[in-house]
């Protein structure tokens, strides 16, 4: 089954246990068994039902590409869209392409830059200017550079999820633009385009 989300969390689950592929939240919202959901950023199946309290199973090799040890306290939450829904965000596929690590932070006026490290095989799919997830929140990209990448982040933002807990060399679940992943993999063998081309290749439809 393909779920989408948006990149706008839902609200903070608390973390209730983690044990083997089990992961135990407590939320206001009331999911139903089978339905998916994003837990920082990676889509999930509610497999059980307590009260205010809810089960979803991590497969061992979902578990070998997140940012695990963060699963604990809270977690940002997301219900998969409906296709009634308003699409706010961006599009979501809640599949981590990788995990990012805090390298540097900030303070400007009235926000804070934010610059994130990941594996350089995975810049190719970040676009300046363009949509990433971070640990299930939809952000912008600022700069993009050989192995990192910049973010500004709102006092909004900062206060209602869990970035205002990053400190430098926190890891978090990384999803990249689900469109520069598919417009790469598109053109990459034809020839070397540069995101100018693709810019000037998407303004013609």
């Amino acid at each position: 089954m393909l779920c989408m989300f948006t990149g706008l969390i839902r609200e903070k689950a608390s973390v209730i246990s983690f044990t083997d592929n089990f992961l135990v939240l407590r939320a206001e919202y009331r999911p139903k068994i089978g339905d998916s959901i994003a837990v920082n950023g990676i889509c999930l199946t509610v497999v059980s039902i307590s009260g205010s309290e809810f089960t979803v199973e991590l497969s061992p090799e979902t578990k070998k590409i997140i940012a695990v040890e963060n699963l604990k306290h809270f977690v940002h939450i997301e219900p998969a869209m409906k296709l009634s829904d308003r699409l706010e965000g961006h599009i979501v596929q809640g599949h981590a392409d990788t995990v990012g690590e805090v390298y540097k932070i900030e303070k400007n006026e009235k926000s804070f830059d934010i610059i994130i490290k990941i594996p350089p095989q995975f810049i190719k799919y970040i676009v300046p200017k363009g949509s990433i997830t971070i640990d299930g929140v939809s952000l912008t990209v600022n700069d993009v550079f050989s192995d990192s990448f910049r973010l500004t982040i709102i006092p909004h933002t900062l206060q209602n999820s869990l970035i205002k807990d990053y400190r430098i060399g926190t890891r978090v679940n990384i999803e990249t633009d689900m469109f520069a992943r598919y417009l790469y993999h598109m053109f990459h063998k034809e020839k070397n385009l540069s995101w100018d081309d693709v810019d000037k290749i998407m303004a013609a439809y």
